[in-house]
């Protein structure tokens, strides 16, 4: 199965891969809202534990995107259009989902690159 979408992959033109990683935008996004407001979630307070391995910064899944881009350039042809397919889809998401859901919703896009709390960032007190 590996194998026939990277073939099917391999085929796609420009066109077909900005496509599919539209609709996987809409995919992602839908799953981020279901998260965030469905089970209440919020990164911000819910994965602050995530702070302590990563020195405070926010790890955001459009960061992902951004690093599967470049690396997709290594990729045979396949491969490189399925990651360009997922990160501009991871990326795409992100920025969706901050400036055009959470912005208009909350009145607050939490783009944040730190945890608020952390102590490395804060002068909140361990």
């Amino acid at each position: 199965m590996y194998k026939k979408i990277i073939r099917h992959c391999a085929a796609l033109s420009t066109r077909h891969v900005i496509a599919y990683a539209l609709i996987l935008t809409i995919f992602f996004e839908a799953i981020t809202i279901g998260i965030r407001f469905g089970l209440n979630f919020e990164s911000t307070r819910d994965t602050a534990v995530v702070g302590h391995f990563t020195c405070g910064l926010r790890v955001h899944h459009g960061y992902i995107g951004l690093f599967l881009l470049p690396l997709a350039w290594c990729a045979p042809l396949g491969l490189r259009h399925a990651l360009w397919i997922l990160a501009i889809g991871l990326v795409l998401s992100d920025l969706m989902h901050h400036f055009f859901v959470l912005w208009p919703i909350t009145g607050d896009p939490q783009f944040d690159f730190v945890y608020p709390n952390h102590p490395y960032w804060s002068n909140a007190k361990p």
